[in-house]
């Protein structure tokens, strides 16, 4: 079988994409001047260094030639209610609104690519109880191919809790794993190759806590800042092609590797460069933008250099009044991200349209009621 680039998430943690990987932060602030240590996320949100690209009516460009895509992961039930406030210790609150919609970091990802036209196969397990025929209907409605999905004959499906506070923004998710796990033995060789076959790329969420923190440890270990822990992703795994970081409000921040490594070019400690970069982000824009840099040589101390390009994206600053819920807002930038890749996008389309995707997401309830489709008009100037 040929090899397979893959994408992988740990725990809404990191993603590799075809030979890349996403970090996902949580509630970043102040990013460009701090680079801070510990990572935390969000969401959301063109301009090629701040030029503006119309959306336009051009008729959607045909499907990538191999646009099937394979994912690895949790697919769940989530119930989900507004308050308007987050409630106290012994507090009762009224719900000013309520869904039961499908979730789970793969189950997610993989509607939103099925919606923007890929054709998604999905690995991972449910229960034969009600929420699990709800999953199965839900991705199958989404055109998702749940043939490969184990039903479990007895037990219970994944579920979580999702209380949105409206005042805050914020969402606190109380997740209840469902039961029997899946293990290697639910797994036939011939099942995976099934699944595998024709396949563009490999998602996995970081169902397998053992591998996400095996990943974690390789990718994050002894490196002071997020600008310098890509640095060394990419020293420590020479086959990435790339990594993204997700900052929430603040975007991303992708480091691509470049082929050829100039041994003429300076040296720039990676802090100072970006520090520099940053300066060219212009705040007053709304709409997502992306600022790339030339290739260089880029040195963090103590661990080596890599010969790239880094770009910035930012995010869309979606107005409060529309602004509802982030759930699901990492999931829909990885599953945009798929769609990118299977396309042949360019970095300064990919991350843009990524963040197009999950602000739009951003705007509805729950984690899939806003994932766009293809033909939505505000994803006309990505794919003409």
């Amino acid at each position: 079988m040929n090899h397979i680039p893959t994408v992988y998430s740990p725990m809404t943690s990191i993603s590799k994409p075809f030979n890349g990987t996403i970090f996902h932060t949580h509630h970043s602030s102040s990013f460009p001047h701090q680079f801070r240590q510990h990572l935390h996320s969000h969401v959301v949100s063109i301009t090629l260094r701040h030029k503006s690209i119309k959306i336009s009516a051009h008729a959607v460009p045909p499907l990538p030639q191999n646009h099937t895509v394979v994912g690895f992961g949790m697919t769940t039930v989530d119930f989900l209610a507004t308050v308007d406030g987050y409630p106290k210790p012994d507090d009762k609150v009224r719900t000013t609104s309520s869904k039961v919609q499908g979730g789970g970091n793969a189950g997610n990802a993989l509607t939103c690519a099925a919606r923007l036209g890929l054709k998604p196969k999905l690995i991972s397990k449910v229960a034969d109880d009600a929420q699990g025929k709800s999953i199965l209907e839900e991705l199958e409605a989404d055109c998702v191919d749940t043939s490969f999905i184990v039903v479990s004959k007895g037990g219970s499906s994944t579920f979580s809790y999702v209380l949105v506070d409206t005042q805050t923004k914020t969402r606190t998710s109380i997740y209840t794993p469902g039961d029997p796990p899946l293990v290697p033995d639910d797994l036939s060789q011939s099942m995976l190759l099934s699944a595998f076959d024709g396949a563009r790329l490999v998602y996995f969420d970081g169902m397998s806590t053992e591998t996400a923190l095996f990943v974690g440890r390789e990718a994050w270990t002894q490196s002071p800042s997020i600008p310098s822990a890509l640095v060394s992703m990419l020293l420590r795994l020479p086959n990435i092609k790339f990594v993204i970081v997700t900052l929430g409000e603040d975007g991303c921040l992708m480091l691509e590797r470049s082929a050829n490594e100039d041994v003429g070019l300076e040296e720039r400690n990676v802090e100072s460069f970006l520090e520099l970069l940053y300066k060219e982000k212009d705040e007053r824009l709304a709409i997502p933008t992306c600022i790339s840099s030339v290739v260089t040589k880029f040195r963090v101390n103590g661990l080596g250099t890599v010969c790239g390009r880094f770009f910035i994206g930012t995010a869309e600053k979606i107005p409060d009044s529309e602004l509802i819920d982030t759930t699901g807002a990492g999931d829909a930038f990885i599953g945009a991200i798929m769609y990118a890749i299977c396309s042949n996008m360019a970095p300064e389309i990919m991350l843009p349209f990524a963040a197009q995707v999950a602000a739009a997401k951003c705007r509805a309830l729950g984690a899939r009621t806003g994932l766009p489709h293809r033909t939505d008009p505000r994803l006309a100037s990505f794919l003409s």
